[in-house]
Order: C-alpha cells, then sequence, then structure tokens
C-alpha cells in the first residue's frame, strides 16, 4: 500500500490522532517522519538520520510555517469575517496536509518498505534520530493504535 493511503487508513484508527498530536506537540516529534518509520520498518540509524536531516529541513521550510499559520486563524480575528477566516483556515489547512503528503513521499523513496522494524522499534529509533527522543510510552501508545 502506497504511504499516503496508510497514513490515511492509520489516522481513521482509534487512538491514533491523539498518540500522533501528543507526540507532535509535547514530545517535539514530526508524526509524518515518525509514521514513515513505521510505514518503511526502519530501523538503520544512518537512513535514520538522513531521513530526519531531510525532515528538519522541510518542517523548516514549509511545516512548520503552514501549521502556524492554520494555528494562528483559528480565533476570531475582529473585525475580519468569521467565514472568510475559516475558509482560509481550510485552505491552509490543505496545504499543510500537501505538504505532509509531500514530505512522506520524499521519505518513501529513500527507503522502501520493508526494513523489518516492528512499529514500536521503529518509531524508537526514528524518535531517537529526530532529537531528544520521546518518552517510550507516548511512542507506545502509538504503535499500539497502529495496530
Amino acid at each position: 500500500m502506497a504511504i499516503w493511503e496508510w497514513v490515511l487508513e492509520a489516522y481513521g484508527r482509534p487512538g491514533v490522532p491523539q498518540a500522533a498530536l501528543d507526540l507532535q506537540d509535547r514530545h517535539g516529534q514530526n508524526t509524518s517522519y515518525l509514521l514513515w518509520a513505521v510505514h518503511a520498518e526502519v530501523k538503520d540509524p544512518a537512513l535514520l538520520a538522513r531521513a530526519a536531516e531531510a525532515a528538519r529541513a522541510w518542517d523548516r521550510t514549509a511545516l512548520g510555517p503552514l501549521r502556524e499559520v492554520r494555528r494562528a486563524l483559528k480565533p476570531a480575528l475582529p473585525p475580519f469575517d468569521d467565514k472568510a477566516r475559516e475558509a482560509l483556515r481550510e485552505e491552509v489547512k490543505g496545504l499543510e496536509l500537501a505538504s505532509e503528503r509531500l514530505l512522506m513521499e520524499t521519505l518513501d523513496r529513500i527507503a522502501h518498505r520493508g526494513g523489518g522494524a516492528p512499529a514500536l522499534e521503529a518509531l524508537e529509533a526514528a524518535s531517537a534520530a529526530w532529537g531528544p527522543p520521546a518518552p517510550r510510552e507516548a511512542l507506545a501508545a502509538l504503535a499500539a493504535a497502529l495496530g
């Protein structure tokens, strides 16, 4: 299954959105990168380091700024029309999703599925390569939700 289709299916599973958001917002992780590592079953430190470097660059260039704009557009901002503001926010959200998809598809070209790492092992290795690793419990919650 292609990575984007897998991610959309995974996000439909109970607990995945919450666990991913927790890793992103509370632990500074890039969930697109983490999900790619699970899908690709990657645990190779050198490969994860190259992928983390690419993900960090994309996060600084596109994903992070788009997320900031989307979040900034959430509350009302008088005198701007709420419907127009929310429509713009939805457009930015679409661009943020397109940015996440481009990141995952780019990472998918780096390593194709089949590295052999179970979900939790891939998440732990990817989280460590990303930066300060997230707590094992937070990674285990995502692994469990992914099934």
